[in-house]
């Protein structure tokens, strides 16, 4: 009986390895597939294409996109401190933690919250008929706080890597997340210019908030494609300080 503990506390890394290898997967595959999704729609939409359908390709990539944030965050909570090699024994899989202190934790958790903002953004586009203050209200605001949101996980994401100053070409993990924050820009871009004009009920800039969307878009999709090749326990997440 003895033995039979011990030989499961000793596959219980190689146990949580494999999961761990499975969350990044699903959440880089998320991404990729988001990222495309958007930017199909944001190139849909200037090409003139139906809104409803536009809003549709959107709305797919939307849970994407929260499935990628949610698995980010579950990565996050099941990483052992220290690595693979830390004395300290691996626990029991996790769904969730609260671990405020944490930089990695707090990144994952605003992308992933960004990312429930922004289907409110996208749900609400289907109303038909809204009026400059009604779409302001619905559509654009809620799209600015899921923007905000996704600029604050990349900027805590870069803090907990070294930052901008660092160019670090070797380093996988540097470039997703300087992928992932370019995109954050782009989409902030194209959030401001989608503002709704109440005297003209025109968007401000239709143009770049479309090529802003698709462009910010395409480098999700490229973050995704990179996850896929990066160690989920890869230095990125090692330099995390606490």
């Amino acid at each position: 009986m003895g033995r039979k503990y011990a030989d499961m506390a000793e596959n219980r890394p190689v146990e949580m390895q494999r999961r761990l290898w499975r969350v990044n997967a699903v959440a880089a595959t998320a991404f990729l597939i988001g990222g495309s999704l958007f930017a199909i729609g944001a190139a849909l939409a200037q090409a003139g294409v139906d809104v409803t359908a536009c809003a549709t390709v959107y709305l797919a990539g939307g849970v994407f996109f929260s499935t990628g944030g949610y698995a980010s965050v579950v990565q996050v909570v099941n990483e052992p401190e220290g690595g693979w090699d830390a004395v300290a024994p691996v626990g029991r899989w996790r769904w969730w933690s609260r671990e405020p202190r944490r930089l990695q934790w707090l990144s994952a958790v605003a992308l992933f919250v960004g990312t429930l903002v922004f289907a409110i953004n996208l749900v609400d586009s289907f109303i038909q008929e809204l009026s400059p203050a009604e779409a302001d209200r619905l559509v654009w605001s809620p799209d600015m706080v899921g923007c905000a949101l996704f600029l604050v996980s990349g900027h805590l994401a870069l803090v907990g890597i070294g930052g901008w100053r660092f160019w670090r070409r070797r380093d996988l993990g540097w470039w997703i997340v300087a992928a992932n924050q370019l995109g954050s820009v782009l989409f902030m871009v194209s959030a401001v210019a989608s503002f709704v004009r109440p005297s003209t009920g025109d968007a401000l800039a239709t143009g770049i908030a479309n090529w802003g969307t698709l462009t910010g878009a395409l480098c999700f999709a490229v973050a995704g494609l990179m996850q896929e090749f990066e160690h989920p326990l890869g230095p990125r997440r090692r330099r995390d300080p606490r």
